[in-house]
């Protein structure tokens, strides 16, 4: 993985570089940045300049061996640790090893993809990943044994925040007491997350959302497409490169949010004064039910941002609002004036507290229509 290759984050790829340079290599990192900005890609880049000693801020010219391992990600001194589930193929007790030709397929073809898009090449259906304490046995053994070629070992956790608490308090010792040339890289999205005795043992680095002229020049420049097509992009992206690629894809038909969450703001206005339409409610509560639990959840994340894009429209803010809806005879602008400072509070708690609550394994049926019922009366609130 070449630094050239990662969009932005300029003063991060030179932090890095420079320290390693010089030496000074924290043995446990975290990257905290949100979906798309390129934690991932940056910690393989700087694995690469670690273990290949690489020089001059890119990886290239030093020891052209160990860079062509990395073109396949499979260096012998380099360890990912990411959320798994049971699958048909691994039953019982799931670990990131099971599931590292998949992780490296998965790499290749978009190392900016998120979490939601790794669940589904897994099929997680209705489980939810998580990193567990036999992923965190497998880090004490691979890293109690000698490097390779006798330099770093590194281990990458992907989304450190899905490790469970067990799996937390076993590699806490390791983190405290590391062996001799170990580089810990955890990434994650939600900081908060991980539990304070791992954050306060990491050196922490913050990435940004990339800026809209990163993902355009991007996508000119990598998918061949229209600068005007790609601005147009790069506002609806909202930071995020791998969201960037979804929309240029149009792939949204495999989980069609938008026509889900229509049907539903739909039925709830037409449920004020006419008890029929409950039933309505009742029935889409039903069709949101079935799917995965980690579909469910970025559904109603989904929500909360198309609640917020019509507030800031409402309030007459539309150089924010990057969503246009597809949806036939639903426009944005009719819905805006229903979404007010009165009720955006509580509309925004009902559906934190519903993905709150589907995480933990709730009954998603009751969940969603205890919300929908919820919904009727919050989106008439003046």
């Amino acid at each position: 993985m070449q630094f050239s290759e990662i969009l932005g984050q300029e003063y991060i790829k030179n932090h890095l570089t420079k320290s390693a340079d010089l030496g000074r290599i924290s043995h446990a990192q975290l990257f905290v940045g949100p979906e798309g900005s390129g934690t991932l890609p940056m910690a393989i880049a700087y694995a690469q300049y670690v273990l290949c000693n690489n020089q001059n801020g890119e990886n290239t010219g030093a020891n052209e061996s160990c860079n062509i391992k990395f073109q396949k990600i499979s260096h012998p001194d380099l360890h990912f640790v990411y959320p798994t589930v049971s699958t048909e193929e691994v039953k019982k007790s799931p670990k990131s090893i099971d599931f590292i030709t998949d992780w490296r397929k998965f790499i290749a073809q978009n190392p900016y993809g998120s979490l939601f898009d790794w669940y589904s090449v897994l099929g997680v259906q209705n489980k939810q990943g998580e990193i567990r304490v036999d992923d965190a046995g497998e880090v004490l053994k691979t890293l109690a044994l000698k490097s390779y070629e006798g330099g770093y070992k590194i281990m990458i956790v992907w989304m450190a925040d899905k490790m469970n608490i067990p799996a937390s308090n076993k590699l806490l010792k390791l983190l405290e007491e590391p062996p001799e040339k170990t580089l810990f890289i955890l990434i994650s999205e939600n900081e908060e997350d991980i539990i304070q005795t791992i954050r306060s043992r990491c050196q922490v680095l913050h990435f940004n959302g990339l800026s809209e002229k990163v993902i355009s020049d991007a996508l000119v420049s990598r998918e061949q497409i229209e600068p005007k097509l790609a601005l147009k992009i790069a506002h609806q992206a909202q930071g995020n490169y791998n969201k960037a690629l979804h929309l240029l894809k149009d792939d949204s038909e495999e989980f069609p949010f938008e026509q889900w969450f229509v049907t539903w703001v739909r039925a709830a206005f037409k449920a004020k004064g006419n008890a029929a339409a409950i039933q309505d409610l009742i029935l889409w509560s039903e069709q949101i039910a079935v799917l995965g639990r980690e579909t469910q959840k970025k559904f109603l994340q989904f929500c909360i941002e198309m609640f917020r894009q019509a507030l800031l429209l409402n309030y007459e803010t539309q150089s924010l609002v990057y969503i246009e809806p597809k949806v036939e005879k639903f426009k944005l602008e009719n819905f805006a004036p229903f979404v007010n400072g009165s009720n955006i509070n509580d509309i925004f708690k009902e559906l934190s507290d519903a993905m709150y609550h589907i995480e933990r394994n709730g009954n998603a049926k009751i969940i969603l229509t205890d919300l929908s019922i919820k919904l009727t009366r919050l989106i008439h609130k003046k």
